[in-house]
């Protein structure tokens, strides 16, 4: 009977293990949370966004936003016209037709 009761006992123990080891990172998963959570409260509730839309601070990001915005819509022509050149240079290599 001790045989059999050996492997349970070491089954066991090493469950035992397993779920304090789990337990212990649980409980760090969890104190990361809360601190993230703060963080993101923090953030939110500042004196930049309050989250108020009338506040100053969201006046400047709308400003930064349309600004940003701005400079998007010109790298993306930029990036249309230089793709349209290295078409128009493929072709022209394509029929060899050079000047």
């Amino acid at each position: 009977m001790s045989d059999s009761a050996r492997p349970e006992k070491a089954a066991f123990q090493e469950l035992e293990t397993l779920v304090r080891h789990l337990a212990a990172e649980l409980a760090s998963f969890r104190r990361r949370a809360l601190t993230a959570e703060a963080r993101v409260r923090e953030l939110e509730g500042g004196p930049a966004h309050d989250g108020d839309p009338d506040s100053p601070g969201s006046d400047d990001l709308a400003r930064r936003h349309a600004e940003r915005d701005a400079q998007v819509a010109k790298a993306r022509e930029r990036a249309e016209q230089m793709l349209e050149r290295v078409r128009f240079l493929r072709h022209q290599a394509r029929s060899g037709g050079g000047a």
